[in-house]
């Protein structure tokens, strides 16, 4: 769906662990290990000709295994990230047909066939999808068992300090996101923000609704201070235009 209608981001783990834990019957534990996954294949983004891990088949057969087997975020992160290389590498095989199913296309338009141009579309797009569909059908059906013995010869040590990790992940990915946006001006709000949040423990909601209305007093000075100077400019140029 994410594909045919557009990058809407839909085929992300924050949406997909979510789907997975409904399904499962265990929503709440869907929801962490999403986030989690999420914040690990943040930066899985193709750029170029460089093509990241398969974010889709990681994440649902990775959120899958570890509420079937009743283990945590840190089995989650450990399952994820294999069979995603794994699924990216069954992905470039199916690569050598696309080209072709592209240069029908490139045919057909040539020809003015619009019929064969959305043939061609269509055809690839289901194709990648029934890739997708039987990857995490047959891996979650032939392959907990075998899952289950790899995750029980993990010593319990490592387990939990994936587990830890995934913990420091959200502090991390603000960090990162301070770092992108943080500047001399925003600074005061930002300490404001946690004061109020800190020490004075008024909810994250009330923060940004707080941030919300200084964002609205802020842009109306602005706005009274353009108009102002806009004012001020055009009488100095009436004043020059009396001496001529």
């Amino acid at each position: 769906m994410d594909f045919a209608i557009g990058s809407n981001l839909l085929n992300r783990p924050l949406i997909m662990g979510p789907l997975v834990g409904l399904v499962l019957g265990d929503l709440t534990q869907g929801i962490i290990i999403g986030a989690s996954l999420e914040l690990i294949f943040m930066g899985a983004v193709s750029v170029g000709a460089y093509l990241p891990p398969d974010v889709i088949v990681g994440g649902v057969l990775g959120t899958a295994f570890a509420i079937s087997l009743g283990k945590g975020v840190g089995a989650a992160i450990t399952i994820a990230m294999p069979i995603a290389m794994l699924s990216l590498a069954v992905g470039n095989l199916m690569s050598i047909i696309f080209p072709m199913i592209a240069h029908y296309g490139d045919r057909a338009a040539k020809e003015g066939k619009a019929g064969g141009i959305t043939l061609s579309m269509w055809s690839i797009g289901l194709l990648e999808c029934l890739r997708r569909g039987v990857l995490c059908f047959a891996g979650f059906y032939l392959g907990s068992a075998q899952i289950e013995k790899v995750l029980n010869t993990i010593p319990d040590k490592i387990i939990s300090g994936l587990e830890v990790s995934a913990n420091l992940l959200p502090a991390i990915g603000f960090a990162i996101l301070l770092q992108m946006i943080l500047s001399k001006p925003i600074i005061p709000y930002f300490f404001l923000g946690f004061l109020l949040s800190s020490y004075l423990k008024v909810p994250v909601l009330g923060v940004a609704l707080f941030g919300l209305i200084l964002v609205f007093i802020m842009t109306k000075n602005n706005a009274k201070n353009a108009n102002s100077v806009v004012v001020t400019t055009s009488q100095e140029v009436d004043v020059d235009d009396d001496d001529f």
